[in-house]
């Protein structure tokens, strides 16, 4: 499983998302989110995550809040109380700051040090990608390069959410401008490097082409322009060639950029059902859609949350091959409060359906042709076969 420093969660969250239809992920390496149209401040919701007793939840967390108010306490405080009693796994509480910094991630904007790690079967975490301009890339850190710890604390043998959280100084609050110590290893040398945490804004879409015949779409969030990002690198594929979306890593994000990207392999037809407090909903693609060009959606267990929902629509539509590993399993829509003193809380309402009404969460989508290693590999072999089809 890889990640970036650019959705992390803070430890002591759960994060969620907002409804223009972010369904919330844990923020993968972090997880990232999932949202629908709405501002908490005015009573508007979010979309993201899964849990029990939706309604009666909600409303004893806004009960706690607003009764600690009244008597001098602190909301945020009650609120997190209430939300850890509650066992609603992907609730979050945010302070008012951290919700604007989260939905500035949304904004494919985020604080952190520019790197893109993975952590092998051995339990090593290595450095995939440095961005260009970032605090890493200045300190001279490179793709290959193995990270041994952060701050003094070793990450062999963390989940890569875990190691992203760390980067990112989550379970402190770190903002643009603080330190953090990295641990590094190349070759036969060994170093510490200190940098400073920066506003970096993220490439969420690339596109290479591996040859005439076979483009690969990276997508590696849904921030807000990814739709329009998938449909213009779709156009610019040569005809007869075949495509991978590489949704390995992908925490999730805006559903709405989840459904346009959608719209840009169907014409038009269902993407996913969901319900809010039992009130049952759907999100349908646009039309006008590439459904000719061979197509291979390539997942892993980081794939969550918008990312399933959209492998879930191109696999049940039979759009696309999906090749790969079983995804996160993170189904849940939430919603978004404002709470008496700014902060936010984000709880579950429901849960969302692909459209053969498979639920995900907590079982995530089995690919259809299992692989780990060369997967990439597999994904240009099944797409020779596809083409071959006429």
């Amino acid at each position: 499983m890889s990640g970036r420093d650019l959705f992390c969660q803070p430890r002591r969250f759960g994060r969620g998302a907002a409804l223009t239809l972010v369904f919330a992920s844990v923020l993968v390496a972090g997880a990232a989110t999932g949202s629908l149209p709405g501002d908490p401040g005015e009573g508007g919701r979010s979309a993201s995550g899964a849990a029990p007793s939706p309604a009666g939840h909600a409303e004893d967390v806004t009960r706690a809040a607003e009764e600690a108010a009244a008597d001098g306490k602190s909301p945020m405080e009650a609120a997190e109380r209430a939300v850890s009693r509650s066992g609603d796994r992907w609730a979050a509480v945010y302070s008012e700051g951290e919700y604007e910094e989260f939905e500035a991630s949304l904004d494919g904007r985020y604080t952190g040090v520019g790197l893109e790690a993975r952590g092998d079967r051995d339990g090593r975490i290595e450095v995939t990608k440095v961005q260009s301009g970032s605090p890493a890339a200045a300190a001279g850190v490179r793709a290959g390069d193995r990270l041994r710890s952060v701050d003094g604390r070793s990450v062999e043998g963390l989940p890569v959410t875990d190691v992203v959280s760390l980067l990112r100084g989550d379970a402190t609050g770190a903002t643009v401008g603080s330190t953090v110590r990295l641990g590094l290893e190349r070759g036969t040398r060994a170093w510490t490097e200190t940098l400073r945490r920066a506003l970096l804004s993220t490439d969420s879409v690339t596109v290479r082409r591996l040859s005439d015949d076979t483009t690969v779409i990276t997508v590696a969030a849904f921030t807000k322009g990814v739709g329009d990002s998938v449909r213009s690198a779709v156009r610019r594929t040569p005809a007869g060639a075949g495509i991978v979306l590489d949704l390995r890593g992908n925490s999730g994000g805006l559903v709405t950029e989840a459904v346009s990207t959608a719209s840009a392999f169907l014409d038009g037809g269902l993407v996913a059902t969901y319900d809010v407090d039992g009130d049952q909903r759907a999100l349908h693609a646009q039309g006008g859609g590439d459904t000719t060009s061979p197509l291979v959606a390539l997942v892993d267990g980081g794939t969550m949350s918008a990312a399933e929902l959209l492998t879930g629509a191109l696999q049940d539509r039979g759009r696309a091959v999906v090749v790969g590993s079983r995804t996160f399993g993170k189904g849940s829509v939430q919603m978004p409060s404002r709470l008496p003193d700014g902060s936010v809380a984000e709880l579950t309402v429901g849960h969302y359906r692909t459209p053969s009404g498979h639920g995900v969460d907590g079982r995530g989508i089995t690919p259809d042709l299992e692989a780990d290693d060369g997967a990439l590999e597999r994904a240009e072999t099944v797409l020779s076969g596809l083409g071959d089809v006429p």
